[in-house]
């Protein structure tokens, strides 16, 4: 690679970077930010409240994964080989297919709000306030779904420092909100899934401002190569969409079982004190994802466009930089949680001894857990895109499936190292997916 095209390489991958994890912040920041506040206005059941309906919230980051992550995956594919009408029509494919669903999750929320609560939430004193944020999360569904979908396609054609704006205004107003609505307006807990809803609108709002800009290459369109076969190549194309995300998309939905087992074991067996540790640490979780997140999306979007091009060197240095940035980046929020988990636990409001302890012992066990989490999550994307599709399956699948049988038998076992579970089972799961590496002889390598 020439200097030149080494130093333009390197600030097109930075750009997408930093991009990508601003756009991390619209899946994963909100509902941090709401346990902050609600944990400091409202109280520390709010924060409870709020991580129990985070499996709905990851249940709809499925779906887009599903539905738009693999599409931005053959976009930058198809971008890459300067192919904008298929390009277009994977996009058009993709935002209805999000919008649908979305339309169909708010449909739940209005006429069934709580038999949607009960299968998420089964603990009387914390019933209502899920219910009340979760009521107006899935009203919202649409918004949730098109923002983090148009997110993804703007970023891939060429305009993620549009997107970086969206998502900073996105959440700046959904901060704002969350103050005036539950300070001054006293709301309560439902106008903190109200502000998020609202930011999402705001940045929807903005990002439409690619598709009228000289970078668009994206356009909505349904016509397909012929007429006659519209209806058999729509369904193609959503087939493939769907195939291309099924690895992100199985892991997301492991990982919403995940969540559902673990804060019924967790609560079961450490009772008030438990679950709310376990709420911090999967607002731990969340500033991961940050870094994560980012990465990913860089993998997937960048990357693409190199796999596109066929260019192997250039797609190998998109690799290397991003597990290099993703590695320092875990080790100092690492660092960090070791040294003040206190803090952490005080910033959600806690003011109660036994809240504190359980949720010190709990953060340190889980920084150290989420590095090979996220080593394995990102590994996976590349298996993907080097098409080793079935040792990509298997780590969506083992990602959160190991964890939940380690969790059971260590709460059984051993509750005293319960917050431990995690790291065993990534250990279990980083030795088996080497065996597979081994067995299946993998070389990453461009596949003609």
């Amino acid at each position: 690679m020439s200097e030149s095209k080494s130093v333009s390489f390197n600030k097109e991958f930075w750009v997408f970077l930093w991009s990508s994890i601003l756009i991390a912040l619209s899946a994963c920041l909100g509902t941090v930010i709401d346990a902050v506040i609600v944990g400091n206005l409202i109280d520390e059941d709010s924060v409870s409240a709020i991580n129990i309906s985070r499996t709905m919230i990851q249940f709809m980051f499925t779906l887009n994964m599903l539905l738009a992550t693999g599409a931005g995956m053959l976009v930058g594919m198809q971008l890459g080989k300067q192919d904008m009408q298929r390009a277009s029509y994977i996009f058009t494919v993709s935002m209805a297919a999000c919008l649908v669903a979305g339309l169909v999750i708010s449909f739940f929320g209005l006429f069934f709000p709580d038999e949607s609560t009960r299968l998420l939430c089964n603990n009387e004193q914390f019933f209502e306030p899920t219910k009340e944020y979760l009521r107006v999360m899935m009203i919202g569904a649409p918004a949730y779904m098109l923002m983090w979908g148009i997110d993804t396609m703007v970023s891939v054609d060429g305009s993620p420092k549009l997107v970086s704006v969206s998502i900073f205004i996105d959440n700046a107003v959904h901060l704002v909100l969350d103050v005036v609505f539950i300070k001054y307006l006293g709301w309560g807990i439902a106008s903190s899934s109200t502000a998020t809803v609202i930011g999402h609108l705001v940045g929807i709002a903005i990002m439409l401002i690619h598709f009228y800009s000289v970078k668009n290459n994206l356009r909505l369109t349904f016509r397909g190569e012929r007429l006659e076969v519209r209806g058999e190549r729509m369904a193609a194309t959503l087939r493939n969409i769907i195939s291309q995300g099924a690895p992100l998309a199985i892991a997301s939905i492991c990982l919403t079982l995940l969540l559902f087992s673990s804060n019924r074991i967790v609560l079961s067996t450490l009772g008030r004190a438990g679950i709310f540790a376990f709420s911090l640490c999967m607002y731990l979780l969340q500033i991961y994802n940050l870094f994560l997140g980012g990465v990913c999306r860089t993998i997937q979007s960048f990357g693409s466009i190199q796999v596109g091009k066929g260019d192997d060197e250039a797609f190998r240095l998109v690799q290397r930089k991003s597990f290099n940035f993703i590695t320092v980046a875990m080790l100092v929020t690492c660092v960090v949680v070791w040294v003040w988990p206190e803090s952490i636990a005080l910033l959600f409001g806690a003011d109660e001894g036994d809240l504190v302890s359980e949720a010190n012992a709990a953060l340190r066990a889980f920084a150290v857990s989420f590095i090979p989490f996220c080593y394995i999550y990102t590994i996976m994307i590349v298996y993907k895109l080097y098409g080793y599709d079935q040792i990509a399956l298997f780590i969506s699948f083992a990602l959160s499936l190991t964890v939940i049988p380690v969790l059971w038998i260590v709460s059984k076992a051993a509750p005293g190292i319960l917050w431990y579970s995690f790291l065993i089972a990534y250990i279990i799961e980083a030795l088996a997916i080497l065996a597979l590496h081994k067995k299946y002889k993998v070389k990453f390598e461009l596949k003609n």
